[in-house]
């Protein structure tokens, strides 16, 4: 029983295998002769056209008459086109001063005099730190002075008198020359004295903390009874004092890195600030050949005139002029089309009394905005179809005339 049960599955195995491949070669001969009949088809279909152009050379009047499609078209004039960079930078103060401790170790704080916000005179006092020891050491550097100053008083005026002695042959040479030796010596004491005098007055003054500019108060991160090292403990990127000089500004801005050979010092630049609706014409400054390795941009700047409506920080839109022709033909950026032989736009000509639209291959330069540059390809006086070029073949029959 097993063994006819195996023999029955072997068979219909045969057969379904069998089907299987009879259903591919049935396939494969029908998509044969499918390729076969559409090239029969086209070949019909270039004779029929052939012919019925040559029907309607003998007998115009058995033509069929086209349907001209809608269109717009502009006529081609040469002028001026600009092509700028748009990029988002901000205003900057070129002059910004990080206040720190003249004496490079600071103090603890007995008092501030600023605050955020405050308008801040160069020269103005701005914090004043403990002064108890430099008081104290500039007490005792001037009463030493003032010891040492009667001790040469005395030297010197002993000094004097053995000399006169010693001029009138009175006394012994030994007194005189210690005499003077005693005097220099002092001498050399008070000179010293006077010098750690003035490094006690120097310390004594560096616990008086001032600005070296005029401007705004940007940052005030010091409060009465902290130390004051110029920066915020645990956090050395934050000054503690930071006056901005909001009177000589420059709007800063990364231009990507493929920009690197046209973008360069000199280049003309339209600074809009758009939440003063302002704008202003500016020169770059100052272009950097260093390439940021995170941003992969690099920096540019350009100065801009004092205006108390302008603050650092804010927000500038800048457009970049990096190329400028005059006397050059111009199109529609979207009336440019592609096929497999490049670039073309579509055109407007007269043919036989009618009017048709042509395929005209251009080459292309630079585009901004709406419009595109065009080196090759088309001239003054061309008509360009600027609407209703979508789906047009070359021939196709055309009109403006919308009635």
């Amino acid at each position: 029983m097993n063994i006819l049960v195996a023999a029955e599955i072997i068979f219909l195995a045969s057969c379904g295998a069998g089907a299987s491949t009879d259903a591919k070669s049935e396939l494969s001969a029908k998509k044969t002769e499918l390729e076969k009949l559409k090239t029969e088809q086209k070949k019909i279909g270039d004779q029929v056209t052939k012919l019925e152009t040559e029907i309607v050379k003998l007998d115009p009047s058995s033509a069929t008459h086209e349907k001209a499609k809608l269109v717009i078209v502009m006529p081609v004039a040469a002028s001026s086109f600009t092509h700028y960079i748009d990029l988002q930078g901000r205003i900057d103060a070129v002059n910004i001063s990080y206040i720190s401790p003249r004496n490079g170790t600071g103090g603890l704080v007995k008092a501030v005099f600023v605050k955020k916000g405050d308008v801040v005179k160069k020269g103005q006092l701005l914090l004043k730190l403990d002064d108890v020891i430099a008081g104290q050491t500039l007490n005792a550097n001037e009463q030493s002075l003032a010891a040492t100053k009667s001790q040469l008083d005395l030297s010197q005026d002993l000094y004097r008198r053995r000399k006169n002695l010693w001029d009138q042959g009175i006394g012994t040479e030994v007194d005189m020359i210690t005499a003077k030796r005693n005097a220099e010596n002092y001498e050399k004491q008070y000179n010293s004295q006077q010098e750690n005098l003035k490094n006690a007055k120097e310390q004594l003054n560096f616990t008086s903390v001032y600005s070296d500019v005029d401007g705004i108060a940007d940052d005030v991160n010091v409060r009465v009874g902290e130390m004051f090292t110029g920066v915020v403990q645990g956090n050395p990127a934050s000054p503690q004092i930071k006056i901005v000089n909001n009177s000589n500004l420059k709007v800063t801005a990364q231009v990507p890195e493929n920009y690197l050979g046209r973008v360069q010092k000199g280049n003309h630049i339209i600074v809009t600030l758009p939440d003063i609706n302002k704008t202003i014409d500016a020169v770059v400054t100052v272009a950097s050949p260093l390439i940021d390795n995170n941003s992969r941009s690099f920096y540019i700047e350009a100065k801009i005139p004092s205006n108390k409506e302008f603050h650092p920080n804010q927000i500038a839109l800048v457009r970049i002029q990096d190329y400028t022709i005059n006397n050059t033909i111009t199109v529609p950026v979207n009336t440019l089309q592609n096929d497999d032989k490049g670039k073309f736009v579509m055109v407007s000509a007269k043919e036989n009394d009618k009017t048709i639209a042509k395929k005209r291959p251009v080459t292309v330069g630079e585009f901004y905005g709406d419009k595109l540059e065009i080196k090759s390809g088309l001239k003054e006086g061309d008509l360009v179809i600027t609407d209703g070029f979508q789906g047009l073949y070359d021939g196709q029959l055309i009109t403006t005339d919308g009635k």
